[in-house]
């Protein structure tokens, strides 16, 4: 692929379940596209559709390594970069724990030289996680967070954290133009059935007639956010011309329990599953509500898909998925911020 006028734009987590999205959002905005995934989590159904896009090419790669030399290829020269790499469900990051970290630290750092020696903006897809199980309500930017990091969520929330270090350091040393998001709870259509996720475990074991797995009494609240609206902030905080004071938080301040939510989808789906409930998991956070003020602000940003709507797409979608082929369901793990994949 050759850029001329047409903005080229590398997605690294590209095959995942925001990546897939956000470049079908790019296309659609006439930008060229280079995907870079290793397909530890991300799916190459999710990207099939764009394939025989001229405007799409993708490459298989592993940013915990060093960086493919046809990404360095004097042919190419990006204009914008997103890193939305490393497995984002608990049940995924802790699977292989270094990788993990090694993905956020690592990764990052390749793929700031890379933008600095392109001249191309940045993004970081960062995390709610950053902030731990926040003893502040709901959770601005400027709160430094309560992480558990010796815990077994720690590779993923210091992992993120010390990317954020990485990225604010470039800003800081000049070498780099630098956006940080911090992202919330999201969903909707092509979130793997097996992630663990709240909102995928509920709705499949609801469509599949199966117990809906509680963890806790289910008091503990999260925010979720449409997927379409989600990636809309992403494009805006890249595109956005004033840098940033620090990171934006991008999620919807709707807050509800978890007990609440199955409920939504037990009644959307029609289903007689029971709801059980198990211990919570350690590090479980009890609240999770992002202020979005900074993003209102800066990019004029505020999600506008309301849960009911978003719960009836994503239920449609896992009901198509599940009629051909059957996909597989787990009990859910707890409900957890929604990250780069």
């Amino acid at each position: 692929m050759r850029n001329g006028k047409t903005k080229l734009v590398m997605v690294v987590g590209g095959a995942g379940f925001l990546g897939s999205h956000l470049c079908d959002l790019l296309i659609s905005e006439g930008k060229q596209v280079i995907c870079v995934d290793n397909f530890q989590t991300g799916q190459r159904d999710n990207l099939r559709h764009l394939q025989r896009d001229p405007r799409f090419d993708m490459i298989e790669a592993d940013i915990a390594e060093p960086l493919p030399a046809s990404l360095s290829s004097e042919r190419l020269h990006f204009s914008e970069i997103y890193n939305m790499a490393c497995a984002a469900s608990p049940r995924h990051y802790q699977a292989d724990p270094e990788h993990t970290m090694l993905t956020c630290v690592l990764g990052t750092r390749s793929l700031l030289r890379l933008a600095e020696a392109n001249g191309a903006r940045f993004l970081q897809a960062s995390t709610s996680e950053i902030y731990g199980d926040p003893e502040t309500h709901p959770q601005r930017e400027d709160y430094w967070g309560h992480v558990n990091p010796t815990g077994p969520r720690a590779c993923y929330d210091e992992g993120k954290r010390a990317a954020e270090t990485l990225a604010f350091d470039f800003i800081r040393a000049g070498r780099a133009e630098v956006r940080v998001a911090r992202i919330f709870n999201t969903y909707g259509p092509r979130m793997c059935a097996d992630d663990g996720r709240v909102v995928s475990n509920v709705i499949c074991q609801a469509l599949a007639s199966e117990d809906i797995t509680i963890y806790g009494d289910g008091s503990q609240t999260r925010s979720f956010c449409y997927v379409d609206d989600l990636v809309d902030g992403l494009a805006r905080l890249m595109a956005c011309g004033t840098e940033p004071p620090g990171a934006v938080n991008l999620g919807n301040p709707v807050e509800l329990t978890v007990l609440d939510l199955a409920e939504r989808v037990l009644t959307l789906t029609g289903s007689r599953s029971r709801i059980v409930h198990r211990p919570l998991p350690v590090d479980d956070p009890r609240r999770r509500r992002p202020d979005i003020s900074r993003a209102k602000a800066l990019l004029g940003w505020v999600p506008r898909v309301s849960l009911q709507a978003g719960l009836e797409a994503t239920v449609a979608w896992f009901r198509r998925e599940m009629a051909h082929p059957v996909l597989p369901t787990q009990p859910a793990l707890p409900a957890t911020a929604s990250r780069a994949d």
